[in-house]
């Protein structure tokens, strides 16, 4: 299927403009990135949004739709929903529910953390979701994260990711996915398509989606 290959959003993709709340206008590729990630969800699936980041909902669509859901951050205020309320409301505008919010919190198990090391036992989700995190992170810090995914995913699970480009090297990227023992699901192409999504909010970004899997024995 179409949605397991690896490659760059380009403007054709579907999008959301909404998902819990209006996403803000300078959330470039979150439109794209959030409609995608979203088709890998299950009822029964046991989930982490790892850097799930304070203001954004993916988080809180996984606990609508999966059964169980965790999410971690770096970020202290991940552990206060107040902290995490606030955040939405001046982000998002103040036509956010404060209650409905509350109660979304109350559903998602928060860990605080840093991705390079996970603080869940070994094969614990079937899958794990990184929207937009990679590109923060060092090369060494990124190998770190794959491998705790790696650690900390079922043996048939996904690891459902999305990055900017060019913050990171797709080819030193492909070759720390071979090192950690991941595979890439569907196809993939680092090749750049003329309709690419691209943004200069930041400098000159693109965006990249991939889905991996453990190395089948």
């Amino acid at each position: 299927m179409e949605k397991y290959d690896s490659r760059f959003f380009v403007y054709s993709d579907p999008k959301m403009d909404y998902m819990v709340y209006e996403l803000p206008p300078t959330w470039w590729s979150r439109y794209y990135e959030y409609e995608w990630a979203s088709k890998f969800t299950g009822a029964e699936d046991t989930v982490l949004d790892a850097g799930c980041g304070i203001c954004h909902p993916f988080k809180f669509h996984l606990s609508d739709v999966c059964k169980e859901v965790h999410a971690c951050d770096l970020d202290k205020r991940i552990l206060s929903p107040e902290a995490i309320i606030n955040n939405i409301l001046n982000d998002c505008g103040n036509k956010v529910s404060k209650p409905a919010l509350l109660a979304y919190c109350q559903k998602i198990r928060f860990n605080q953390c840093s991705i390079t090391s996970l603080p869940y036992e070994d094969k614990k989700f079937d899958k794990i979701f990184c929207i937009s995190v990679l590109e923060h992170m060092s090369p060494q810090d990124i190998k770190l994260s794959l491998g705790e995914f790696k650690r900390t995913l079922r043996d048939n699970g996904l690891i459902v990711l999305t990055f900017d480009y060019p913050t990171i090297n797709l080819e030193q990227f492909k070759d720390t996915v071979n090192e950690v023992g991941l595979n890439f699901v569907g196809s993939f192409t680092f090749n750049m398509p003329e309709d690419a999504v691209t943004s200069n909010l930041w400098g000159k970004l693109y965006c990249y989606r991939t889905v991996l899997k453990k190395h089948q024995l």
